[in-house]
């Protein structure tokens, strides 16, 4: 693979009008870099095939004054990760893989710096965060629609305010991914312990039925460890055999630098689990026969056309009000019985699609959205618009 790479290349050669894209993650003493390997694998290769130069590079070897950089390649025949020195990239792809390494200030003041940069495009500089995502959307009137009712969670009156309200409700850390930390309150008035509680562990959940609000209140701040939680209506989800399920939708932007549906998929809710997450016992399924199932297959597929005109919608919503350049974003939507479409969360950086042919379409959309970045760049060099 790295065979166009020599030691000592002639960088000027090298790079013959081919547009360099290098994939942003931080350095780690023991492996060399942090993040998805076969994911990076996966990305030279389709980005090498489509005409790229394509590297793995570090926050501490981005070094924006320079005409080269050390990065790393993938050697296909000894199956190992070479560090090289390689042209100073057009493209910025960002996968650093945590939030608490975005959050470190070497990486804010690197990320900030790329911004900056006058030869260089950098887009999802980071990871969203819940809180915003449901603000940003409520400021548009096409996307308000698809947002169930979301509060901070920060006193006990306000619970209890949603409470009387909503009798299902989801708790939700502001800065979780993958169904980390979630958890659910049913209130059965009837009961004698009204309050259930239900707790995602990992393929499991936990549940604690209490008397009275304060006591679940005490307990959620247990749970909670004083991060930053939000409180939202739950919906009554569409199910198949009895379990519940959702559409996983990804969007990037295409060679014309629009935003465009790549995939949807449905994932069903583990047996003993209150997310539909895979990690956590969550099954992946059609989408479409999921929905025939539920409904029937007439407006089955009107809903599968109006989840991907949604996705699209919502993402340009999300882009436009965090300001920022985005490529790419996976999102979760939500069918309920009665056939309305709900939004419950969206992440900037998302994890690889199991179905090929979402993740093949995905690499090569990096790609096209790399090339139209790349383009218009030159053109704003040549005077152009």
């Amino acid at each position: 693979m790295d065979s166009f790479l020599p030691e000592e290349s002639d960088f000027r050669e090298l790079r013959a009008g081919r547009t360099v894209l290098a994939i942003l993650t931080i350095e780690d003493e023991i492996q060399l870099f942090r993040g998805n390997r076969s994911n990076f694998v996966d990305l030279l290769r389709t980005g090498q095939s489509m005409g790229f130069i394509v590297y793995v590079v570090t926050v501490k070897n981005l070094l924006l004054t320079r005409s080269s950089l050390k990065g790393f390649i993938y050697n296909e025949e000894l199956e190992s990760w070479q560090q090289r020195l390689l042209p100073f990239p057009d493209i910025i792809y960002n996968r650093i893989p945590l939030r608490e390494d975005e959050m470190l200030p070497s990486v804010k003041q690197k990320i900030a710096a790329c911004h900056k940069h006058p030869h260089l495009k950098l887009f999802n500089p980071s990871f969203f965060n819940k809180w915003d995502l449901f603000e940003w959307l409520r400021l548009s009137k096409s996307t308000k629609p698809y947002i169930p009712v979301t509060r901070k969670l920060v006193t006990v009156t306000g619970l209890g305010r949603m409470m009387r309200n909503h009798s299902y409700l989801y708790l939700k850390p502001e800065s979780g991914k993958a169904g980390k930390g979630i958890m659910t309150i049913k209130v059965h008035a009837e009961k004698q312990l009204p309050y259930r509680l239900k707790i995602q562990e990992n393929k499991k959940s936990a549940t604690y039925n209490c008397a009275n609000i304060n006591k679940l209140w005490s307990r959620i701040q247990k749970q909670s460890g004083g991060e930053a939680y939000i409180a939202q209506q739950g919906i009554k989800l569409a199910s198949f055999n009895d379990r519940r399920f959702d559409l996983r939708a990804l969007v990037q932007k295409n060679q014309r630098g629009q935003w465009d549906i790549t995939g949807i998929g449905a994932r069903i809710a583990g047996a003993a689990s209150i997310t539909t997450h895979v990690p956590r016992g969550g099954m992946i399924e059609d989408p479409e026969k999921l929905l025939a199932h539920s409904f029937n297959e007439d407006l089955a597929r009107k809903l599968l056309i109006k989840a991907k005109n949604t996705a699209v919608l919502i993402a340009k919503q999300i882009e436009r009000a965090s300001g920022q350049l985005l490529g790419e974003m996976s999102m979760d939507l939500g069918i309920d019985g009665e056939g309305n479409m709900w939004f419950f969360e969206a992440n900037s950086k998302p994890m690889k699609f199991d179905e090929p042919h979402i993740r093949q379409k995905s690499l090569e959309r990096i790609f096209h959205y790399g090339a139209y970045l790349a383009k218009s760049k030159s053109d704003k060099k040549a005077g152009g618009a």
